[in-house]
């Protein structure tokens, strides 16, 4: 069955999220021998202060809020790890806290902060978008996002890095995560192509059959985790956007230059665009080339080696491909070290 069958089959049906609900669970009962979040059963005997307060519903609440505040606060007090690191597979605390990421000043439907870390080599000749996570439900490419921004600190290859690891944190932190953000808006269909307000939900209709996982929204850029990329697409003026999806496992391209034939085992296999979607809009539309990688399995990350593989690929494609022009400076905005405002 070739790649586009497939997707066609998967936009109707979507891949399951089963087995997502466990990502992350034994690192949070590492922290909570006794589970906070489920009532007055959980409270063992030598928690009976925690039993007394669990007894009232508005108690139970309090301890859920209380909980959700100590795991975030005990996994973060380095680099201030967020929330969505417990659900990331393969990603240690070790290797969230050397990320650093900091706010970027937007933040999701929720009021979820967007990270985002810089790495800059100086001088660097390009610059180079890469994110993650923007479906809610494909935590292994927030896991890649996360090792790469550990090997663009080691050889950042003349180049301005920025990272976002995952740009729909509210999906992925809902039980179950939701290829969709909070609005219920796939993100990756919400960007401002040609002709958008036919051409996007005309395509839901009757291509998808009015899947969920897939609506379009009420309009392009109606979210601000989309708006927060389109105004990153328009300042930071990459000369590459790589996108990290999962469970396709193929290597897609969009735009100008001669694609990547491979990155580590993922193979180029280029599926088309759609109405809305973020390699339509910068690839087609901004002429920015984008390099979709899709991997094999959304729960969990390729092994430690084959992620090295595949920064490599990267690394030797963008030197024999990416323009290098003379008068280039290291980017047309500063690396982000701190809050920016006014995004959104």
């Amino acid at each position: 069955m070739s790649v586009f069958m497939k997707l066609r089959r998967n936009e109707s049906r979507g891949h399951s999220n089963r087995g997502a609900e466990g990502v992350g669970d034994s690192r949070i009962r590492r922290i909570f021998p006794v589970d906070l979040t489920h009532g007055p059963q959980s409270c063992g005997p030598q928690w009976h202060w925690l039993q007394w307060i669990c007894l009232c519903p508005v108690r139970s609440l309090v301890v859920r809020l209380l909980g959700m505040f100590l795991v975030v606060g005990t996994v973060g007090m380095a680099h201030a790890c967020p929330a969505f690191f417990l659900r990331v597979p393969q990603v240690s605390r070790a290797l969230c806290q050397q990320a650093a990421l900091v706010p970027s000043g937007a933040t999701s439907v929720l009021g979820q902060p967007l990270l985002v870390r810089d790495v800059a080599a100086s001088p660097a000749q390009w610059r180079v978008l890469v994110l993650g996570g923007i479906h809610g439900d494909e935590f292994s490419s927030a896991s890649l996002v996360f090792h790469w921004i550990g090997m663009a600190l080691r050889d950042p290859l003349d180049t301005h890095w920025r990272f976002l690891p995952v740009l729909n944190p509210d999906g992925m932190l809902r039980r179950p995560a939701t290829r969709v953000n909070a609005h219920g808006v796939d993100l990756n269909r919400n960007f401002a192509t040609p002709d958008w307000v036919r051409e996007a939900p005309l395509y839901w209709e009757r291509r998808t059959r009015k899947d969920p996982r897939r609506w379009p929204g009420s309009a392009p850029l109606s979210e601000p985790e989309s708006r927060y990329l389109a105004e990153q697409i328009r300042t930071f003026a990459p000369d590459l956007v790589v996108s990290v999806h999962a469970p396709y496992g193929v290597l897609d391209f969009d735009g100008p230059l001669r694609p990547p034939t491979r990155l580590g085992r993922l193979y180029l296999d280029r599926v088309g665009v759609f109405p809305g979607s973020l390699g339509h809009y910068c690839g087609l539309q901004q002429g920015i080339p984008v390099v979709t990688v899709e991997l094999p399995n959304a729960l969990r990350a390729p092994p430690p080696a084959e992620m090295r593989r595949m920064w490599g690929d990267l690394q030797r494609w963008m030197q024999n491909t990416l323009p290098r022009p003379a008068s280039k400076t290291t980017g047309a905005s500063a690396p982000q070290s701190a809050p920016v405002s006014g995004l959104h």
